[in-house]
């Protein structure tokens, strides 16, 4: 059985996407799923109306108390977790983990986890300069312009030691070698 230690940030921008395909994902296999979320995380999945959603389909979810509680980061330095994956990653949170800033449970666990061998996967939302199409929580198409800096945090992140960057939340299915949903 695999374990894999799931991290949420403050992400509206593909949170819908990434949560369905994780869903998907416990549904189809027998994967451990260890899911915690950033402070901003839980706003979020609040303002989405994902809140209940999160409660039934991942019962044992932490979230932020501080930069290293719940301890999340200690068993994923070890191995006891398969992977780590941020998904999706908020242009905050990457510039942290791309400036090793290690301020919030979610970068923190990033910066203890790169020094020992659990690789690191990380969907930064903020990859393509220019105009990205994304979603209100109200389901309205909106568009946002992309900040170089983002874009640039982004990159950086794909240089570091034993941090994958995954482009779109469908990579989570090839990461994980399972079949994705069918259209």
């Amino acid at each position: 059985m695999k374990r894999i230690a799931w991290g949420i940030t403050g992400s509206g921008d593909l949170i819908k996407e990434t949560y369905d395909i994780m869903v998907d994902i416990k549904k189809k296999t027998d994967i451990e799923f260890m899911v915690f979320l950033s402070r901003e995380g839980e706003t979020v999945m609040k303002w989405y109306r994902m809140w209940d959603d999160i409660q039934k389909d991942f019962p044992n979810f932490k979230t932020d108390a501080g930069p290293n509680s719940p301890f999340i980061a200690g068993p994923l330095q070890v191995g006891h977790y398969d992977a780590l994956i941020i998904a999706p990653a908020t242009a905050n949170s990457v510039a942290k983990i791309a400036h090793g800033i290690a301020d919030t449970l979610v970068t923190n666990v990033v910066a203890q986890t790169a020094k020992g061998q659990t690789p690191i996967y990380v969907l930064p939302v903020d990859q393509v300069r220019g105009d990205v199409t994304t979603y209100a929580p109200s389901g309205r198409k909106m568009k946002l312009k992309m900040r170089d800096i983002d874009v640039t945090n982004s990159e950086k992140l794909a240089e570091m030691e034993n941090m994958y960057i995954l482009t779109k939340p469908d990579d989570i299915y090839e990461l994980l070698n399972i079949e994705g949903k069918e259209d």
